[in-house]
């Protein structure tokens, strides 16, 4: 087993097979991947919370890609999560047409002092606690090309699954020799769901070890999770119904909102930046027609 490092100046912006490696490595060498902020730094604290522009083509940068030897199409790349870090600064934001709420119209930024905590603080005694994770880990994709990191797809990328924190195993399909393996998108925390379209955005650094297994056949990712701790208050779950899944998320996400700004004297820009940093959605059932139902829920340990 050897240990490798990738530098924060070693960074892509799209998925493609032709993108050159940074780092050969081989099954069960560790790598320490350096992340920039997904901004590439638009965002800092200078920036007037009322203004939060981004140029799009310098979203998503990419530390790697990483060619893992002796990866071929048809295995399976284990990428076991050892360590992520996250930097001093975080920013969530409001973007008017993102995001799964459409009448949110103005742009909104809320800045988090991260430094040395294992909770962010937020308004009215309310903090969330830190669980670092990259919200994307993926391969090059099988087709001819290059592909913008969002939307995910089988080759992984931007997944946003919040329990990909220290202690978990992602396994991706592996599409080109090498796998060609990229990691990004680091957030301090989120909610299953990240409904406004960001948790807390930050720099900051993953450790990951490699393994692989040979003519699998996976199509998709999977992963393994050590799952979260239990809340020590309980939740509370605002639900939504309607025959739609979409319709019936936004329901919960707004009964959710109504309960933040009614009980807890939030106004709405940060009570929706608060469900996308810590509620989660879930769905509760999917077998009643005409209508399916899911919850929004919140721990009240965030609460004072």
């Amino acid at each position: 087993m050897a240990s490798h490092r990738v530098g924060r100046g070693k960074f892509h912006y799209l998925w493609s097979r032709d993108q050159s490696p940074v780092l050969s490595v081989g099954v069960g060498d560790e790598v320490d991947f350096e992340i920039n902020d997904v901004s590439s730094w638009q965002i800092t604290r200078e920036t007037p919370p009322e203004r939060p522009g981004f140029d799009p083509a310098k979203l998503y940068p990419l530390s790697g890609p990483v060619y893992v030897e002796g990866a071929e199409p048809g295995d399976t790349l284990g990428i076991d999560v050892l360590e992520v870090k996250c930097g001093d600064f975080g920013w969530s934001t409001i973007v008017p047409g993102e995001g799964l709420l459409e009448e949110f119209r103005e742009p909104y930024l809320y800045k988090w002092d991260l430094k040395g905590k294992s909770r962010a603080l937020f308004e009215k005694g309310i903090s969330i606690p830190i669980r670092p994770f990259c919200g994307v880990m993926g391969v090059a994709p099988p087709e001819p090309g290059s592909f913008p990191v969002t939307p995910p797809g089988r080759h992984g990328g931007n997944l946003d699954i919040k329990h990909l924190t220290k202690g978990s195993r992602l396994e991706l399909p592996v599409w080109v020799p090498g796998a060609l393996f990229s990691a990004g998108d680091v957030h301090a925390a989120m909610g299953d769901g990240e409904v406004c379209v960001s948790a807390i955005e930050c720099a900051g650094s993953a450790k990951f070890r490699f393994t692989l297994e040979k003519g699998t056949g996976l199509g998709v990712p999977r992963y393994y999770t050590k799952g979260e701790p239990p809340s020590k208050k309980g939740d509370y779950v605002a639900t939504g119904i309607a025959p739609d899944l979409m319709e019936a998320s936004k329901a919960a996400i707004r009964n959710m909102l109504r309960y933040l700004t009614e009980s807890h004297g939030l106004g709405r820009e940060e009570a929706y930046v608060l469900c996308s940093v810590a509620a989660d959605l879930r769905i509760h059932e999917v077998v009643d027609a005409p209508n399916w139902v899911v919850g929004a829920k919140i721990s009240l340990d965030i609460f004072p």
